[in-house]
């Protein structure tokens, strides 16, 4: 019994995470129709911009387009910086996360290194 009862237990957790996995990729492009949802957003790094004198010292990672038409932000917040690790200013990244939007543009909270990484 008590093995049939952890293999249930396993089979849960398991259906579970599975259920917060991202289940694509997406351009950051397609993010806007994903609001609220956990997936991973990838794109050519447009604009970066750190706004120390800003509540929160928030840095903004523009995808695809720079601002003000950004396409996707990644959001990093100061506090949460040394945990991201060293941030790349160009290139392809992705961030994984839930997907919000701020003022109609769509975006990830990046709190630490397991949240993004840099593509080719």
């Amino acid at each position: 019994m008590f093995i049939k009862l952890m293999g249930s237990v396993t089979a849960a957790l398991a259906f579970g995470i599975s259920n917060f996995a991202p289940a694509q990729t997406l351009t950051a492009a397609e993010a806007a129709k994903h609001i609220g949802e956990k997936q991973t957003v990838c794109g050519e790094i447009a604009g970066e911009h750190t706004a120390s004198g800003s509540r929160g010292t928030p840095t903004f990672v523009n995808l695809d387009r720079p601002y003000p038409n950004q396409v996707f932000t990644i959001l990093i917040w100061g506090e949460d910086r040394a945990k991201v690790g060293a941030f790349p200013t160009s290139g392809r990244v992705c961030a994984t996360g839930s997907i919000s939007s701020y003022r109609g543009v769509p975006e990830i909270v990046v709190r630490d290194s397991h949240d993004w990484h840099q593509t080719k």
